[in-house]
């Protein structure tokens, strides 16, 4: 594990080369976390599924929803305005 932490180091502290109020941000995983915690929300209240193809689906229709409303969304913190 110390070997892959050293290696990985650089990697892991590449958020501080970004102006220091973008720090928190780039370094959380909250938008990751938030994508998942939809699919649970969406997939919990249908208990089963029929086969693998419907989980399938209903994952890709969640992910294209957020991929939809992401297109053209502009964040300003990461644009030359901020």
């Amino acid at each position: 594990m110390v070997r892959r932490l050293e290696r990985d180091l650089p990697e892991l502290l590449n958020f501080y080369c970004f102006p220091k109020h973008l720090w928190r941000s780039l370094r959380t995983t909250n938008a990751i976390e938030r994508c998942f915690v939809e699919v649970r929300r969406r997939t919990r209240p249908m208990v089963c599924f029929v086969n693998v193809e419907s989980v399938d689906r209903i994952i890709f229709s969640i992910f294209n929803r957020f991929n939809e409303d992401w297109r053209n969304h502009i964040l300003r913190v990461f644009t030359q305005a901020a």
